[in-house]
């Protein structure tokens, strides 16, 4: 009985421990649920013992009715022994001249057949009885394992409940927690969503302006360049208009009447050297 118990023990250990295990892995209580179908079976199994006891005390009832039957069976052949030898004894009165040898063997066959029969009602009404207290003890055994495999299971059973009501709260519980924080993900990715859309706007606004900054420099550039050309067209246009001017003696640039003669040659020479530069120019 001590190693049903401690193996029973064992059981439930290791029926919770999977249970702990699966409901840490997978969230499921399977294994759970197959003990409480073993324990069903075991349940059934009782059952039947108890079916068995019903049985048993049929069983009794039947013997005892059996019993009752063959002690009147007996009475009625003692009975019917006990009207023989009155018979007899008639018979014994009637037949005076027969031998006393005779009466006295006859007498003694009766009484041995009569203890005879005596004694082999004794043991079976013993053996009846013997069988009676038999079945009377297996059967008051059988109830109290039976009480106490009930009451045994009934607190398991209890503990079981407990244990997979507490399981449930916290599957409850955990999953209460995980949509919430799966909410709370939900609500950050949309806020970062909003947060990368509003920068890759502004970069776009940047871009254009990083942009239009380019093509505005690079017209400042061209109209800086331009600028610089048109200077230096006029500055060149100034010089050839004031070469001109100088060699033509327009305006200002006239000389005096006194000096042409003397100038002449110079003129001449000059005329030469404005030549030579002009090929080299050229």
């Amino acid at each position: 009985m001590k190693r049903d118990k401690a193996s029973t023990w064992q059981f439930f250990s290791d029926v919770i421990t999977e249970t702990m295990q699966e409901l840490q892995n997978s969230g499921t209580f399977i294994n759970l649920l197959k003990a409480l179908g073993k324990e069903r079976e075991n349940k059934m199994h009782f059952y039947d013992i108890i079916a068995r006891e019903e049985s048993g005390r049929k069983k009794i009832k039947a013997l005892q009715k059996q019993l009752l039957n063959v002690k009147k069976e007996r009475q009625v052949e003692v009975q019917s022994r006990n009207e023989y030898i009155v018979h007899l004894k008639d018979q014994l009165q009637e037949m005076k001249a027969k031998t006393n040898m005779e009466n006295r063997y006859m007498k003694r066959n009766t009484e041995l057949q009569i203890s005879q029969t005596q004694k082999k009602c004794s043991k079976t009404e013993e053996h009846l009885l013997e069988e009676i207290e038999k079945l009377r003890l297996k059967t008051e055994e059988e109830n109290r394992i039976h009480v106490e495999i009930e009451m045994f299971l009934r607190k398991e059973q209890q503990k079981l409940e407990e244990k997979l009501e507490f399981w449930m709260e916290k599957f409850d519980k955990d999953t209460e927690m995980k949509q919430n924080e799966l909410n709370a993900l939900k609500a950050a990715k949309a806020s970062d969503l909003a947060h990368l859309q509003e920068l890759a706007k502004t970069l776009r606004e940047y871009e254009q302006v990083i942009i239009e900054d380019r093509i505005e420099k690079e017209n400042t550039r061209k109209q800086i360049q331009r600028d610089d050309l048109e200077l230096e067209s006029a500055i060149k246009l100034q010089a050839w208009w004031r070469g001109t001017v100088v060699r033509r003696e327009i305006g200002s640039f006239r000389m005096p009447k006194k000096d042409k003669d003397d100038s002449k040659e110079s003129k001449g020479k000059g005329k030469g050297k404005d030549k030579d530069k002009r090929r080299r120019k050229k």
